[in-house]
């Protein structure tokens, strides 16, 4: 009786994953795709986007020199490495940014 239900369950996980290969095979792969019609300007817009980015980056450590130089000057210290920290986090996430979503997309 277990002989007869593990050749049944067999056949049907065979049927099953034939059936599965075939839906596979079915789904068109896209590649690359291609750029639709008014891409060139979303791409000036992510161009833009990017250096108002950078450039607060820029700022951002400026930001924190100034205010770890006020700090000295007063005797403190070591309260800004944390925002120091933060602002190096996203000049490495902005400087990754097209190569995690290329990650990610693919």
């Amino acid at each position: 009786m277990l002989e007869a239900f593990v050749i049944a369950a067999s056949g049907a996980a065979d049927h099953v994953a034939a059936h599965l290969s075939a839906l596979v095979a079915a789904i068109p792969n896209p590649g690359q795709g291609e750029k639709p019609p008014g891409a060139d300007k979303l791409e000036l817009m992510l161009k833009w986007v990017a250096w108002v980015v950078f450039g607060l980056c820029v700022t951002g450590i400026l930001i924190v020199a100034g205010r770890m130089a006020v700090s000295h000057r007063r005797g403190e210290g070591g309260e800004h490495a944390s925002g120091l920290a933060w602002v190096f986090a996203s000049c490495i996430l902005a400087g990754s940014a097209s190569a995690i979503v290329g990650v990610l997309v693919k």
